[in-house]
């Protein structure tokens, strides 16, 4: 069974855990050995410096800078690469730099690391390496709020907590178990990291809440709003809370759900804070120069992976796309497109390469499908396409079994349901009758989302400038969430707000 099937079952929490997570795993656990089509995609009193030191060259005989190092590579590649943008990188190096020049240790130089994932994370490695995904700069109103967050992870930095961690374990058993998840697959291990896995980015819990009090003096000696650390932890669990099905009983996400527990932590910050002043008095939110920055941010899926628009999802490269019935929920994953909705039903879907061209009857039968019924295998068209499906069946579930080739790529969607649901029938139905290549026109049209920074005009409202965000059925709820506003705020004109839009 492959690794990279495994790791499916981890995925963005949109219902309670453990029915999600056993969906998902059950349509891994009926694959056997396969490669993945989807893999080939891939004012302060201290000034900000625009221009930090380089890490390579400070830092050149600095033992735990080689350990960030051997790491880095492993970690660019998990998340999707590094995001490229002058501006953004400007952005995020002037505050790297004001917060450099109060740190512990302002002779620690730092690189920092933009990653290419609409993930909500940042962590640090020993030696001076940070990162921060763009998802995160995304969900962020100001530079403080960025600010809190490096300076958290500058805290690991600076009071050695890896290098603590790292004589409770030894270096070799950490590399050995990084190698095993990184590289377990071609995709570069992209799911163990994107989740978290990745032991060296973990830390205890007394250490992120020692973090925390270093990284809230050293925002408010940068001159810093000390009270964004916990404005933006307020954001980060918001933002948990809207990706759950059920708030209540699934609050987790990527960066809090390696954290301590959010209310004590932002407790914990504002009593802090408040040794600088009292809330809303001190400090430089930096929020004018921090939009400017972030406007046009690429947002949510990256044109290597496909995008979701509601029901649907489009890959431009791989030239395909296909629906999913009303009230699924899709999750675009490096390695699989999976899907779930109501009664327990689950989608999965992905590409093997398949050079020997062989019938798809004989591919459905070769034994990568565990419970495979034999007497159901047979041949069909999709939208003019060679196809096959088939039944499979293992404990209490029912499975549809559909390939289609394309080219030299087979794509294949598994569909779970309960047994005896009658829902097995319908839903791989919608599947099979919308997959189809796409146009030269329409790939021509596919365009990512992006954070557009607008100036409300008179007249604009909540509700107004919601109706003009992009991508998610969700309007109004995504547009409070981006720009921090409560049910009851409002709009002012010459006010800045973020959307989400082509």
């Amino acid at each position: 069974m492959l690794d990279e099937l495994r790791h499916a079952g981890l995925v963005r929490k949109r219902r309670s855990a453990g029915t999600r997570a056993g969906l998902v795993l059950l349509l891994a656990g009926l694959l056997t050995a396969c490669q993945s089509a989807l893999e080939q995609t891939y004012e302060p009193t201290v000034a900000p410096s625009s221009n930090p030191q380089i890490v390579d060259e400070v830092q050149k005989n600095d033992p735990r800078a080689a350990m960030g190092a051997r790491e880095h590579p492993r970690i660019v590649a998990s998340y999707g690469g590094e995001y490229k943008d002058a501006k953004t990188e400007r952005l995020v190096a002037r505050i790297a730099g004001a917060l450099t020049a109060v740190s512990e240790n302002p002779n620690q130089s730092y690189r920092i690391t933009i990653l290419n994932s609409p993930a909500i994370n940042a962590f640090a490695l020993p030696g001076g390496y940070l990162y921060v995904t763009r998802g995160l700069l995304a969900l962020a109103n100001d530079a403080s709020e960025v600010a809190a967050v490096l300076s958290h992870e500058m805290a690991h930095v600076t009071a050695n907590h890896g290098i603590e961690r790292q004589k409770k374990e030894e270096a070799e058993v950490i590399a050995s178990r990084v190698v095993a998840e990184v590289l377990s697959s071609n995709i570069a291990g992209k799911q163990a990291l994107a989740r978290g896995k990745l032991r060296l980015a973990a830390f205890s819990r007394n250490q992120e809440l020692q973090a925390d009090v270093i990284g809230v003096r050293m925002l408010g000696e940068a001159g810093y709003d000390p009270y964004a650390a916990a404005r933006f932890l307020d954001s980060m669990a918001a933002y948990g809370q809207f990706t759950a099905v059920d708030p209540e009983s699934d609050q987790s996400l990527d960066f809090l759900s390696s954290h301590p527990n959010a209310p004590q932590r932002v407790e914990l910050a504002r009593r802090h804070a408040r040794a600088f002043g009292a809330e809303g008095t001190v400090g430089d939110r930096g929020r004018d120069y921090y939009l400017a920055g972030i406007d046009g941010l690429l947002y949510g899926d990256s044109p290597q992976e496909g995008y979701v628009r509601g029901q649907t999802f489009l890959h431009g490269k791989l030239g395909i796309r296909f629906d999913v019935p009303q009230g699924f929920q899709i999750d675009n994953k490096a390695d699989a497109v999976l899907a779930t909705g109501p009664g327990d039903i689950a989608i999965r879907f992905d590409g093997v390469a398949d050079n020997q061209r062989q019938s798809l009857v004989n591919y459905i039968s070769s034994g990568w499908v565990t419970g495979l019924k034999p007497d159901t295998i047979r041949p069909i068209s999709v939208n003019g396409l060679e196809a096959a499906t088939a039944r499979a069946a293992a404990d209490r579930w029912e499975f549809d079994v559909t390939v289609i080739r394309i080219g030299d790529q087979i794509y294949r969607f598994l569909t779970a349901v309960p047994q005896g649901s009658p829902a097995l029938e319908p839903t791989a139905n919608v599947l099979r009758s919308s997959f189809r290549q796409l146009t030269a026109q329409e790939v021509a049209s596919l365009k990512p989302l992006r954070v557009r920074i607008v100036t409300a005009r008179p007249g604009d409202t909540v509700a107004s400038l919601a109706a003009r965000m992009m991508g998610t059925d969700r309007k109004l709820d995504l547009f409070r969430l981006i720009n921090a506003l409560t049910p009851t705020s409002t709009i002012k004109p010459g006010e800045k707000v973020k959307i989400i839009t082509e």
